[in-house]
């Protein structure tokens, strides 16, 4: 993989919390890269370093030695204002508890990053994320008006909008019925297929797993396999090797 190919990576990234006796090594010594155009899912068992290893990625944690990337930028460098713009301008956000502000709308919260931001939706492309993710009807609701798949997608949808270089998700269908859930999977395969977009996605589950393209395996808080063109049944089986 070129470095012009690479939307994320880490180089020798390693995360300790507490000191002495209760001191865990989150991540160790981890060096991973993120494809352009590409959905990977992490996996591993709990405790693996999985949901570290996104937030540190998406600078919403900070490394204790090594380096992560977002594109050439490498996020130990910058200020606290300039890591904020560079989450604000280049990357987006899907959490399992959706984080969607409750007084407003639908088509509020998904044009709030841009909102912040100064900045004005692309008319054409705000439309087409609408329409592909199918809740033009609820525009106007709150979400206390809306279903968790319609939150969910509305959440997705917010994360798209501003056309960011990588999206993090984070069990994003951890919450949501099976039906919600492959909706919701579905559009985010037809997100890299169609519009391009990377996507890097913890997951447990390995139904949700086998939409990406790939998946790492982390272990320990160290990546032990990759997988490529995952299936579920694969994705089990090593899952279960990993455990036992």
């Amino acid at each position: 993989m070129t470095q012009n190919g690479t939307a994320a990576r880490t180089d020798g990234a390693t995360k300790i919390y507490g000191k002495g006796d209760a001191t865990v090594t989150a991540l160790n010594d981890v060096t991973v890269a993120f494809g352009r155009g590409q959905f990977t899912a992490i996996m591993g068992p709990s405790g693996s370093g999985k949901s570290t290893l996104l937030h540190c990625l998406a600078g919403l944690d900070v490394l204790s030695s090594g380096q992560t990337f977002i594109g050439d930028t490498e996020l130990g460098s910058l200020t606290e204002k300039n890591l904020t713009l560079l989450r604000r301008e280049k990357v987006g956000f899907i959490f399992q508890a959706f984080n969607l502000i409750p007084t407003l709308n639908a088509s509020e919260n998904i044009g709030l990053p841009l909102a912040i931001a100064g900045e004005s939706p692309d008319a054409a492309w705000r439309d087409q994320v609408i329409d592909t993710i199918g809740i033009r009807d609820r525009l106007s609701h709150k979400p206390s008006e809306l279903s968790g798949g319609q939150q969910q997608r509305v959440a997705a949808a917010r994360a798209l909008v501003s056309r960011p270089e990588i999206i993090f998700a984070d069990e994003p269908s951890g919450n949501l019925d099976s039906t919600s859930g492959s909706e919701l999977l579905g559009f985010m395969r037809a997100a890299v297929d169609d519009f391009g977009q990377t996507i890097v996605m913890v997951t447990h589950d390995a139904h949700a797993a086998a939409y990406a393209d790939r998946v790492v395996f982390l272990q320990d808080g160290r990546v032990v396999h990759e997988m490529m063109d995952p299936t579920s049944d694969a994705i089990l089986d090593h899952l279960k090797s990993l455990e036992g």
